[in-house]
């Protein structure tokens, strides 16, 4: 199951953090680790501080983009403030979210995502996530290295997996309760937003109905069968011979 969770960097600057992150993850039984446009990488200073964690340096996925590294996810928890703007569903505190990323994770990959150093995710990256996480800080200085929180979250992941399995993760899913991937997700996006162009329902580029929308359905969860039929309603409801993705 921890070999399902996959922790994200995006456009890590220092790569002694990737090093550090790496240390991080191996001491909480996470192995997978994908690095989206490092700076530098691989870097002498990253298997440095990875000490004895460079089978995880070394096995490391880089990708081009947040989408090309999480398509595969069936869950994407952004690690960063609470962003009022964008309300995807919330994680107030990191067990929850733990709990969370773990029931996911018992038939497909979930990502933790982090974003640089200085000013973390952007709102595109987020919109790229169905879940976001905060930390609890002190409120008057509430500011974690990249490698401390992949360290927390990543603890608690652990904590999690090591206090609940063989009770309830025994069970599992009905396959009909599985989530779509952030790739198949994409798809109904696109497949809606030709759907509401088509029919003349956007007639205002500026009014954020889609992004509106997109948290309406991150929030719900649909499962893959659920998507399904959702497409099928709106294959339903295009002129005919229309092709989607």
């Amino acid at each position: 199951m921890l070999s399902n969770i996959r922790i994200v960097l995006v456009q890590t600057f220092h790569p002694g953090n990737i090093g550090a992150a790496a240390r991080a993850m191996k001491t909480m039984g996470l192995t997978e680790l994908t690095l989206v446009n490092p700076r530098a990488y691989p870097d002498d200073e990253a298997t440095r501080l990875a000490a004895g964690a460079t089978d995880v340096l070394e096995n490391a996925r880089v990708a081009g983009s947040l989408s090309d590294a999480v398509d595969d996810c069936v869950q994407v928890i952004g690690a960063s403030a609470r962003l009022r703007n964008l309300p995807l569903p919330h994680f107030d505190e990191p067990d929850a979210m733990a709990q969370s990323a773990l029931q996911h994770a018992r038939s497909a990959p979930v990502a933790l995502v982090f974003g640089r150093e200085r000013s973390g995710l952007t709102n595109d990256e987020i919109r790229c996530c169905t879940h976001q996480v905060s930390i609890p800080a002190n409120p008057d200085y509430a500011i974690l290295n990249l490698s401390q929180a992949v360290q927390i979250l990543a603890y608690e992941v652990h904590r999690a997996w090591r206090t609940q399995r063989g009770s309830e993760f025994a069970y599992q899913a009905p396959s009909q309760a599985t989530p779509p991937t952030r790739e198949q997700f994409a798809h109904f996006q696109q497949h809606l937003h030709e759907v509401m162009q088509h029919s003349g329902f956007l007639t205002q580029p500026h009014a954020r109905t889609e992004e509106q929308l997109q948290a309406l359905f991150s929030r719900a969860e649909p499962s893959r069968k659920e998507l399904s039929l959702l497409r099928g309603l709106l294959s339903a409801l295009e002129p005919d011979g229309q092709q989607n993705v």
